[in-house]
């Protein structure tokens, strides 16, 4: 039996019990036992780490890039020294798989030390003026504390991508993790940046009870410390987020969903566009924001794509997380399950064809090929997180095209052909923040400007997310005397 740890939460560089000692437990999602019990944070320890945000914000934003870099790199090389450890919490909080446990760290790492390189970026630019004598210049500069809501499904990634950009251009920020893992979100990042030697109250974590964000978030809004609210997570949410940030005027910055289509075209080799489309549909079990949701294919090669694709679908090792050889995990919580199976039964009522899955055992979902989905069925419009993927054949590249823009998010897409400018030709045609060519919709470069438009949010990863978490000053400097109207 593994020992259920007791965690406190982190705000001014040391670690706090919740008000009256609140906690909550957290569950296992494959074993349904207590894997933590964690703070239940509300308003005032929200406060307090808000406070202590602002207290660190000025000598923060002076520190040197040299300084930054150095600690970056630190945290880098604690990642890689727990790598094991860190890897089995996420496995027994997320129902991570072990090899995407290790994939999250070893991506954490690798951007950790190319962010140590991008604070030595140019912050400013120098401005052509038609004013005589005049010396004007763009500088960049940090806005204050940062907000970051972070999320459970890819919890070591993207814990520690809602908080490099902003403490790199200068910001404190205050992390609010996902109460599905608020150890893996939130508290994990906490121990590294304490033993990375970070100030004092630069990096900041506050965990809630299931169902008691609001309190959290009431204070984030109605602090004029904060200035940023950084959401990673769905567009529910981010409405209501961002309709609040809006008249509170604080910038939102917004990573959701996507519903990313996968387009086949029939010149390609049908056995990676298989291979390709089982990545992109079932890693980490369909429940991160890249996963494919729907594939198109041209009709040619529709039929022996799709027997090749259900064939593969069904050998995929499915069990423990733990165990290195699973490859479909449990969903994150009993809710989930229901939520897919209601959404494949509805289409399948609706005329659908089940090709294989829509089954599960505990909170194990199978992989699930669906055919023949009607538009008005909601697996059809809306992400379903989790290894469900529907198939559409289609006669032309053009008819692909608009099926793949039937969606009103624009996260990712992939389009897989033989002729690889035919390919780049219809990218720009589809309206998303990402295309990838001959490569699944699931795909992440550091360096890259990933992010999505229309319904898939706005802000981007990589250094220019930098610009997302900072203003521009304008310096203007003349040296001769200004002559006047009056």
């Amino acid at each position: 039996m593994a020992e259920i740890k007791t965690y406190k939460y982190f705000a001014d560089g040391s670690w706090h019990d919740a008000d009256g000692s609140r906690t909550f437990d957290v569950l296992e999602p494959y074993s349904g036992k207590v894997f933590a019990r964690v703070p239940a944070g509300g308003r005032n320890e929200a406060r307090k780490a808000v406070e202590a945000a602002a207290k660190a914000f000025p000598a923060w934003s002076e520190t040197t890039p040299a300084e930054r870099a150095r600690l970056f790199l630190r945290a880098a090389e604690l990642i890689k020294r727990r790598r094991g450890e860190i890897a089995q919490l996420l496995a027994r909080e997320t129902g991570s798989t072990i090899s995407f446990a290790n994939f999250q760290q070893d991506l954490v790492a690798a951007t950790l030390e190319q962010a140590a390189g991008w604070m030595y970026l140019p912050r400013g630019q120098v401005l052509e003026s038609n004013q005589p004598g005049s010396h004007s210049i763009g500088v960049r500069r940090p806005l204050g504390v940062v907000a970051s809501f972070t999320p459970w499904n890819g919890a070591n990634i993207l814990s520690w991508r809602a908080v490099i950009s902003p403490i790199g251009a200068g910001n404190t920020v205050v992390v609010k993790p996902s109460e599905l893992a608020p150890v893996s979100a939130g508290l994990m990042l906490a121990e590294i940046a304490e033993e990375a030697g970070f100030p004092k109250g630069v990096i900041n974590v506050v965990t809630h009870a299931p169902g008691a964000a609001s309190e959290i978030a009431d204070e984030f809004f109605e602090s004029p410390d904060v200035r940023v609210i950084n959401l990673i997570g769905g567009v529910k949410t981010a409405r209501l987020l961002a309709e609040r940030a809006g008249r509170a005027l604080k910038r939102t910055v917004l990573e959701l969903g996507g519903y990313n289509p996968m387009i086949v075209l029939d010149d390609v080799d049908v056995d990676y566009a298989v291979r390709s489309a089982t990545f992109g549909s079932f890693f980490h079990q369909g429940q991160i924001c890249l996963n494919t949701r729907h594939i198109i294919v041209q009709r040619k090669v529709y039929e022996q794509f799709l027997e090749k694709f259900i064939a593969r679908t069904k050998t995929l090792p499915s069990g423990d997380p733990e165990n290195p050889g699973t490859i479909i995990g449990p969903l994150v919580t009993s809710a989930a399950v229901k939520l897919v199976h209601d959404r494949v039964e509805e289409a399948v009522a609706k005329g659908a064809v089940l090709r294989t899955g829509g089954t599960y055992e505990g909170q194990i979902y199978q992989p699930t090929i669906l055919t023949g989905v009607p538009l008005d069925a909601t697996i059809a419009q809306e992400e379903t997180f989790g290894p469900v993927v529907w198939v559409e054949p289609v006669d032309t590249p053009e008819e692909a095209v608009r099926a793949a823009n039937r969606t009103a998010y624009g996260l990712s897409a992939s389009i897989l052909a033989g002729d690889t400018y035919k390919a780049f030709e219809l990218a720009p045609k589809i309206q998303t923040g990402i295309v990838n060519v001959n490569a699944p919709t699931v795909n992440d470069e550091i360096h890259a400007p990933m992010g999505g438009v229309r319904d898939s949010g706005w802000g981007r990863t990589g250094p220019d997310s930098l610009a997302d978490f900072s203003d521009v000053i304008w310096i203007n400097s003349r040296s001769t005397q200004v002559q006047y109207p009056f």
